[in-house]
């Protein structure tokens, strides 16, 4: 791994939990992307269904718009107080995503639209050339008092496994 790639991961302290890899950007990128980021989430106790369908759509753009041959798209997941930022980076910095409306006949398009549904807020930061980051934040559940957590309830669990 290069150090550019490595940064926001040196950047995150360490009792902040956070997963990231690297992975090509290709279909099967992709659908590992959205595998591991289920994965994670369920490891550290949080719902599932919106932030990995966020994974499954930011992916697929990255592995889709944002391929170069030879260079990988980077997943970032990370938990700040009560708060989930994805984070999918890749080298196509000369293409940023716009939010448009779809045709209605048409069979792609509709990927930033369910991420600014399913998000809580959503971006596009431009990163060191070629580089760019698209993002989303989720807010996650507050925890049920005295309750335990699972990935269908929310919050984190007491054991913060950094991955």
């Amino acid at each position: 791994m290069n150090q550019e790639m490595a940064a926001p991961e040196k950047q995150l302290g360490s009792d902040i939990p956070h997963f990231s890899v690297r992975l090509s950007p290709t279909p099967r990128g992709a659908r590992l992307a959205r595998l591991l980021t289920e994965q994670q989430l369920r490891t550290w106790g949080l719902p599932l269904e919106r932030p990995t369908q966020i994974v499954a759509e930011l992916a697929a753009n990255a592995a889709t718009h944002g391929r170069v041959p030879g260079r990988d798209f980077q997943l970032l997941l990370y938990v700040v107080g009560e708060t989930l930022r994805i984070e999918v980076t890749d080298t196509r910095g000369d293409r940023l995503p716009r939010l448009t409306c779809p045709a209605e006949d048409g069979e792609s398009g509709r990927g930033l639209v369910l991420v600014a549904a399913l998000a809580d807020r959503w971006g596009v930061a431009e990163g060191r050339h070629p580089r760019k980051t698209v993002w989303a934040e989720v807010t996650l559940p507050a925890p049920e008092p005295g309750g335990s957590c699972s990935g269908a309830t929310g919050g984190l669990s007491q054991e913060r496994n950094q991955g």
